[in-house]
């Protein structure tokens, strides 16, 4: 039990707990306010974003997974799938309406809590996958990888967004799903808005990391 309070993972695990909590009340008393739900579906998007966080956590806090062939590829392929939920609140924003029974601005902050949250959660794992992969990659090809993966969270936010896909379709709709994907490959000329917001957002997910990632060094402060 001391161990595990004492472990480095505690204090995040328990930052993001509190700004979940902060985030789901912040819905509730909204819901109160307007006897409406519209935003409900926030906390749903927020466990998505849980879920790759809780992935990374789980076998950071159990060591013996990190020397798995067998867990630790399956475990990376559905970090990957769900990864994409973590940022992909920002998106909510295109939920913001001027006339609501709640001023605008209370909305704007209840979707960018969510939001920031969110991210966090992304993040963190993100971190998480570098130390996982410290053992076996070059510290410099798993940098590389991180901001690629960014680039590859731009294009999962673009088709969750646009094309209405969820992470989980990828078992219910593989081929349907695929198919779509293939297609923006094989065609991007045909598909400009897809790479458009999968760059611009890569690029904005990528100042967000290496903004994180400097202040974490102690000599950038």
């Amino acid at each position: 039990m001391k161990k595990l309070i004492t472990h480095p993972r505690t204090k995040i695990t328990f930052l993001l707990a509190i700004m979940s909590l902060v985030c789901f009340f912040l819905s509730l008393f909204r819901v109160y306010k307007t006897n409406h739900s519209l935003f409900l579906f926030l906390n749903w998007n927020l466990f998505l974003a849980f879920i790759p966080w809780a992935l990374t956590s789980t076998v950071l806090l159990m060591p013996r997974l990190q020397k798995s062939k067998w867990i630790l590829p399956p475990l990376f392929i559905s970090w990957i799938l769900f990864f994409p939920n973590a940022p992909y609140i920002l998106t909510d924003l295109f939920h913001l309406r001027v006339e609501t029974k709640v001023p605008i601005w209370y909305d704007l902050m209840l979707i960018l809590s969510f939001a920031w949250t969110g991210l966090l959660f992304g993040l963190v794992s993100l971190f998480d996958i570098e130390k996982i992969l410290s053992p076996f990659v070059h510290k410099r090809i798993i940098t590389i990888i991180s901001v690629f993966l960014l680039f590859v969270s731009g294009f999962g936010i673009y088709i969750g967004r646009f094309l209405r896909w969820n992470s989980w379709d990828i078992l219910r709709k593989p081929v349907t799903l695929l198919g779509d994907v293939a297609d923006r490959f094989i065609d991007p000329a045909s598909h400009p808005r897809t790479w458009a917001v999968t760059i611009l957002m890569g690029v904005f997910l990528n100042m967000i990391y290496w903004s994180i990632r400097l202040l974490r060094r102690p000599e950038s402060i």
